[in-house]
């Protein structure tokens, strides 16, 4: 089942505007090689790491990755990324009520 993006009116007619060629790159070439430069760098996957985790664990990622389409190596590299951008945050767990755990 693929999702169907759909958009306002505001973004149809701003996509509207882009194809017709209503908008131009103020970057100079050498900016834009540049910035594609550390795009590239930014993304390569140049080092490679060992670790050890419990089966439980690998299962789970394993598990999550299969359910988003993508290689576990990959989602266990994306999970590492987003937290060190400080994008992943932690959630605490819920107490069940009656467990004597403050929230």
């Amino acid at each position: 089942m693929t999702k169907k993006n759909t958009l306002d009116q505001e973004e149809q007619s701003l996509l509207d505007a882009l194809e017709a060629g209503d908008y131009q790159s103020t970057l100079s070439p050498e900016r834009k090689a540049e910035l594609e430069s550390f795009a590239a760098e930014t993304f390569k996957k140049d080092k490679r790491i060992n670790i050890r985790i419990s089966r439980r664990d690998l299962l789970a990622i394993q598990s999550r990755a299969q359910r988003e389409g993508i290689p576990y190596q990959t989602l266990v590299s994306s999970i590492i990324h987003k937290y060190l951008s400080g994008s992943l945050m932690e959630v605490k767990p819920r107490s069940k009520p009656g467990s004597g755990i403050d929230s």
